[in-house]
């Protein structure tokens, strides 16, 4: 099937149109609802601050990670298990390092950086804001900053925490148990 040639006149004559047609296009305002400090409310309603934190904020979806090839989503579900109540106890000999998520805006992630400093174990800090440390908490399935992840010797998960309480509930016992 052959089709029918066109001048280049012809064709910009189309675009001018089509140009000339989307030029007078009118739609509405849309709404845009997001939860704010525990209830749902309009963007356009929010208080200067609260605007600012959502436009920095950034969703942790698993397909939008550089480790989600789409054949296999079964497989990394699987990985992104349900994580280990930080009421757990663990033993000293069970913990030999940590990761902790974090994000350069996040209130809540300084006195957990502070307690994990004191902390004298091998840790790494993986920025949620970077592609990698996004790709990194979808893999682990951290949806949270701040998020401390304990291991074994095995690079097992044993225990996670997200605030200072639950941390102290991880490392305490296994400090006494020492």
């Amino acid at each position: 099937m052959k089709t029918a040639e066109r001048t280049l006149s012809q064709i910009e004559a189309e675009i001018a149109q089509v140009q000339n047609e989307l030029s007078d296009v009118h739609g509405t305002q849309t709404e845009v609802y997001a939860r704010i400090v525990g209830y749902y409310r309009a963007v356009r309603n929010w208080n200067k601050g609260k605007a600012d934190e959502f436009k920095h904020r950034k969703m942790f979806t698993l397909e939008d990670s550089n480790r989600f090839d789409g054949a296999q989503p079964e497989k990394l579900v699987a990985k992104a298990k349900e994580p280990v109540k930080a009421e757990t106890t663990v033993a000293s000999n069970e913990i030999a390092s940590y990761d902790i998520f974090v994000r350069k805006t996040c209130p809540n992630c300084p006195p957990v950086k502070a307690y994990m400093a004191n902390v004298k174990l091998e840790g790494n800090m993986i920025d949620v804001d970077t592609p990698e440390g996004l790709s990194e908490a979808a893999l682990k399935g951290v949806f949270a900053a701040p998020t401390v992840i304990v291991y074994n010797a095995d690079h097992k998960e044993v225990a996670r925490g997200h605030n200072v309480e639950e941390l102290t509930a991880i490392f305490e016992p296994a400090v006494a148990l020492a």
